[in-house]
């Protein structure tokens, strides 16, 4: 069985491809989305999710969140005295989600198709293929995001011909693809993105700005306790105003209150910025697609963060028109990838559809520019793959050395789009060996092979003597190599993940936990009762005592949580 993943930044899905459509499949609470959020609780248990999300604000030190962000880095996050890298915090979701997926179908879930962000580097790609061999899945495509949510929405007109733009802003990066649907085939003209803009960037300029107006001290940053709490309480209000005209920022601490108005009109000129950021990618995907705003049929909306009405306002005012948003914007990817996984199945209700995709940035290599007699300009930037090129392709460029002398070229991979390789981003490099042969019999033929994951392999073959050498990439903190992957798999199989049908009752426990920090006075005591009188209820053991319990400490939380926001605390 093959399922679709959205691996998202804030949030995570699993669908599946059944019965002719796809299908979302809820985790064991119930719920479509699985916050992105790990957290190791006193004990050593590994907690993920909600009751994860839950611990953010009352254990941060133990809790990790927006950890996609550092796909393909060295970075590490220490929770309860243990390292670990994204891949591996992004591992843990995708097992929970795999068991969810087994528990829905009642068969064991061996293969997915993992969605990225389109502009996602080719370290950040072989980190999330990591990540799901880390799970115990075979990752049978990496999947752009924009091009899923086409797919999604593509499945219902598959008998018309439209060109459509995919606007993709979820939590932690934005996308934008272009597209052609006509007779069954969906082919992605042009796509464009950033990795670092997206919903957590909106909340922390919020957050920036909270601190500016309400005057709170700036030490207070180094307070995770604080930030956690305050960070929650920002996203409230964001989401707040997608429903209402005003919402209130307040926040407390040391007996001080600190709150911030907010409206429609102060969003819109806080977050000035981060919305004038969302126009180049656009910009140059339809550059790109040789279009124009007139040309394009539709305009799909995806990701979280196009919730946000200032974000359709300005979607609107770009295209000069309303956006499609027929599909929830939170399920549209999640659920392009189960289409995409009924296409690999080869189910018979796909048969018609065909989809292309395309190399969201150039690949090149460095070269000199020879300036005449001896001298030579370096670090030049030679593309071998031009951005938005339809994958898979192969193509190959010869390079020859600036001597006769040389002993050895070599070959340094970057990616990007700047005329210089210092402003673009190092891949490898690979050192070849030639002999001293003057002329162009002292070639060297680079191949650059870009697959349909938007994975890169080089080859370089010496003219000469026609021997080939393979890239190794070298210093690249992204990928892992299939030794270190066994020997994180076996670590990670050796924790203890809180068990499946229990994550109900730790997740209550978390949210009566932060509460319990939100409140005081006689609401805090009260609940702190509420807190030990399901905990013994839970140490019984008993499953109809824990259930009633439950429901009775579900019932004081709710109304707890109210009186949080209502900031009835005494």
């Amino acid at each position: 069985m093959i399922v679709g993943i959205d691996l998202g930044t804030t949030n995570s899905l699993v669908a599946v491809w059944q019965n002719g459509e796809p299908r979302l499949i809820p985790n064991s609470l119930g719920d479509f989305l699985t916050p992105s959020c790990v957290s190791v609780d006193e004990d050593g248990t590994i907690l993920t999710g909600k009751a994860a999300r839950e611990r953010l604000q009352t254990h941060p030190a133990q809790s990790a969140a927006v950890f996609k962000r550092h796909m393909g880095s060295n970075m590490q996050f220490n929770l309860g005295g243990r390292n670990f890298r994204a891949e591996e915090l992004s591992a843990l979701i995708l097992r929970a989600l795999k068991e969810d997926a087994e528990a829905a179908l009642g068969q064991p879930v061996t293969e997915a198709i993992i969605t990225v962000p389109a502009y996602f580097s080719d370290a950040q790609r072989k980190a999330t293929r990591a990540a799901g061999q880390l799970a115990g899945l075979k990752v049978e495509r990496l999947l752009n995001e924009p091009t899923a949510a086409a797919l999604a929405y593509g499945i219902h007109q598959r008998d018309q011909e439209t060109q459509f733009l995919v606007f993709d802003l979820g939590g932690g990066t934005f996308d934008v693809s272009v597209l052609d649907l006509f007779e069954g085939v969906m082919e992605v003209r042009a796509s464009a993105g950033d990795n670092f803009l997206g919903g957590e960037d909106f909340v922390n300029l919020l957050t920036d700005e909270f601190f500016k107006q309400a005057a709170i001290p700036v030490a207070l940053k180094n307070d995770g306790r604080f930030m956690q709490s305050l960070l929650a309480q920002v996203e409230q209000a964001k989401r707040q105003l997608s429903e209402a005209s005003q919402a209130t920022l307040q926040t407390h601490h040391a007996g001080t209150s600190y709150s911030m108005p907010l409206d429609e009109a102060a969003l819109e000129r806080i977050c000035a910025p981060l919305l004038a950021r969302l126009r180049s990618p656009v910009e140059r995907a339809l550059r790109d697609a040789n279009l124009h705003t007139a040309n394009l049929d539709s305009i799909v909306l995806a990701g979280g963060a196009t919730r946000m009405p200032i974000v359709r306002r300005m979607v609107a005012r770009m295209f000069g028109r309303f956006p499609s948003c027929d599909i929830n914007p939170d399920e549209v990817v999640a659920l392009g990838a189960a289409v995409q996984a009924g296409l690999k199945m080869n189910d018979a209700a796909l048969d018609e559809i065909v989809m292309t995709d395309v190399a969201p940035y150039s690949l090149g290599v460095e070269v000199s520019m020879h300036l005449g007699r001896d001298q030579f300009s370096y670090g030049h930037f030679d593309p071998i793959i031009e951005r938005n090129t339809v994958v898979p392709v192969s193509k190959v460029k010869s390079y020859y050395p600036n001597s006769d002398k040389q002993t050895s070229l070599r070959i340094n991979v970057f990616q990007g789009e700047a005329r210089m390789v210092r402003d673009n981003i190092s891949l490898g490099s690979i050192d070849i060996p030639i002999a001293q042969v003057a002329g162009q019999d002292n070639g060297v033929d680079v191949r650059f092979t870009y697959d349909a994951n938007g994975l890169l392999q080089v080859e370089a073959t010496v003219t000469l003597t026609k021997q080939t050498h393979a890239l190794v990439i070298e210093g690249n903190p992204g990928v892992l190599s299939p030794d270190e992957i066994k020997e994180r798999f076996a670590a990670l199989s050796e924790l203890k993940i809180h068990p499946r049908d229990r994550i109900e009752f730790r997740t209550m426990l978390a949210r009566g936990e932060r509460l319990y920090q939100q409140l005081r006075g006689a609401a805090r005591e009260e609940l702190g009762r509420q807190l030990m009188q399901f905990e013994r209820a839970l140490e019984a053991q008993d499953d109809r005592t824990s259930r009633q319990a439950a429901k009775t400490f579900q019932e004081m939380l709710e109304y707890f949580e109210h009186q949080s926001f209502l900031n009835l605390d005494e």
